[in-house]
């Protein structure tokens, strides 16, 4: 059981959450009962939401990995070891193979 524990703990360091659908549904109610005045704003939010929700998984991680990156004080190539290791630093929480491969896939994105 612990084996498995500790599997799960690495598997799942970086989720991904988006509640893009539950958002669209709520501005869409919106805009039906909305004013003509209120309209356009409205149309425009559910235009920025479903652009966010088309965004891949890999690009959100991406962008996650720079944030980190940069909060650390990292500057260069975020696949680098130096990357890695300030990647590791600013997230205990991630082993080696998951820094590297998120730290692959921000330079390839």
């Amino acid at each position: 059981m612990i084996g498995f524990e500790k599997r799960m703990k690495q598997d799942m360091a970086v989720l991904v959450l988006r509640d893009a659908q539950g958002i669209t549904e709520l501005l869409r109610e919106a805009l039906d009962a909305a004013p003509a005045a209120e309209r356009p704003g409205l149309e425009r939010a559910l235009a920025l939401v479903a652009g966010a929700g088309a965004v891949p998984d890999a690009e959100l991680r991406a962008r996650w990995v720079r944030q980190r990156l940069a909060a650390a004080g990292h500057e260069g190539p975020v696949d680098s070891v130096a990357a890695i290791k300030a990647l590791r630093r600013a997230e205990p929480g991630l082993s080696l193979l998951q820094a590297t491969t998120y730290a692959r896939e921000a330079a390839a994105a």
